[in-house]
């Protein structure tokens, strides 16, 4: 698969997919036991990058494992990172009970670029960084808002990773990161880096393929999806129901 048609895949069949379908009414599961955290960290620390490409946070042998598909441009996923993340952190997986997974899902014409800078921090950083710009998304959408059509003419021209760097630099993005330790050479080595792209763009392809997913955001709860849950309260019920 080339990066662009991954690209085009995920613009064509996802264009304004943000937001989603009903809700999990299986049977309540038992209650799972707390796990104790390593010596001297919380559960909340422990970020590991994952064979399918996302990042986890938590327990790796937790319970209950949360993944979530998300797009750091939709208004919904911005939504559940809001309000959502720190209860998530907080209640659930601080208890060893739940893991956590987000991995991209290109949406947006701008999510490539900003999925790889948001890599590009690391694994400590990631989730605080993803959260971060989840709660400035407002702004950065604001901006979206407003793409000049000689902008848009000019995209027509470039390669995907070209696109890329030019949406994050319109939008922001750079400044962002550069402002939470990221030097700006490291930010477009980022950009630049056709296999990291490529990587991000086949999490969408296999999201697609393993879990027929048309929007964002999609939970998939111990490898089943939530369907219709995208808010805090419907995916909190979720975890309670199977036992947190």
């Amino acid at each position: 698969m080339t990066l662009r048609f991954a690209v085009s895949v995920a613009a064509i069949a996802l264009l304004s997919a943000c937001g989603s379908k009903g809700g999990d009414s299986s049977a309540p599961a038992a209650p799972v036991a707390a796990v104790a955290a390593p010596a001297g960290q919380d559960w909340t620390q422990v970020i590991s990058k994952t064979p399918d490409g996302g990042y986890v946070m938590g327990n790796p042998n937790a319970a209950i494992k949360l993944v979530e598909y998300g797009s750091r441009t939709c208004p919904t996923c911005g939504a559940f990172g809001q309000t959502g993340m720190k209860p998530l952190e907080e209640k659930y997986v601080k208890s060893g009970k739940v893991s956590y997974e987000f991995r991209d899902f290109l949406v947006h014409a701008p999510d490539l670029g900003v999925a790889a800078l948001g890599e590009c921090v690391g694994e400590a950083p990631f989730f605080p960084i993803l959260e971060q710009m989840y709660m400035e998304q407002p702004a950065f959408l604001d901006k979206l808002e407003k793409v000049p059509a000689d902008f848009q003419q000019k995209l027509q021209a470039m390669t995907p990773a070209q696109q890329a760097t030019a949406w994050v630099e319109f939008l922001g993005y750079i400044d962002f990161v550069k402002q939470r330790g990221v030097t700006e050479q490291q930010a477009r080595a980022c950009l630049a880096d056709g296999k990291k792209l490529e990587a991000i763009a086949k999490i969408t392809e296999a999201g697609m393929q393993q879990h027929n997913i048309t929007g964002t955001p999609t939970f998939i709860l111990n490898g089943k999806m939530l369907e219709g849950a995208v808010t805090w309260p419907q995916i909190e019920a979720a975890l309670k129901n199977a036992g947190a």
